[in-house]
């Protein structure tokens, strides 16, 4: 399990020119979910990305949490993160997960997100969408799970 978590000021993401869901402070995380992935690994993931201290102090040092600063996630499943990108300029994709296997893994990250404590919004899993955002830093974080 991959996770893109970009600190933002405010996003969106959008379906058919329809917004899904859309966040002011806090993250977008980019979700990409691998073949061999279990929900462990959507909790112990969900429990790091709340945790993740990437929001500045008094000091301006990265010392707050999502948590800390009750910010908001917007997650979207990518599985391009699971790219395979060794061999030719083609990447492959044959390490994710197949949607039945993805999807719910996606739910259940999302899911352990919102129990601790962090108002999550969503994109559309499977769908086409376009996402916009300002990052904040910019400030951006590749965490593997």
């Amino acid at each position: 399990m991959r996770a893109v978590v970009q600190r933002v000021r405010e996003a969106s993401v959008s379906v058919a020119d329809d917004v899904v869901g859309t966040v002011r402070s806090g993250v977008v995380v980019l979700l990409g979910i691998a073949e061999d992935d279990t929900p462990d690994a959507s909790e112990r993931l969900a429990g790091k990305v709340a945790r993740l201290r990437i929001f500045e102090n008094e000091q301006g040092r990265f010392d707050r949490s999502l948590l800390d600063v009750d910010g908001a996630a917007l997650v979207v499943s990518q599985f391009t993160l699971i790219a395979d990108t060794h061999k030719g300029n083609r990447p492959s994709f044959t390490g994710a997960a197949v949607p039945a296997q993805a999807e719910p893994l996606y739910e259940r990250f999302c899911d352990e997100l919102a129990a601790l404590g962090v108002p999550v919004e969503r994109g559309v899993f499977g769908a086409r969408m376009a996402l916009s955002l300002v990052n904040d830093g910019p400030v951006t974080i590749v965490l593997d799970g």
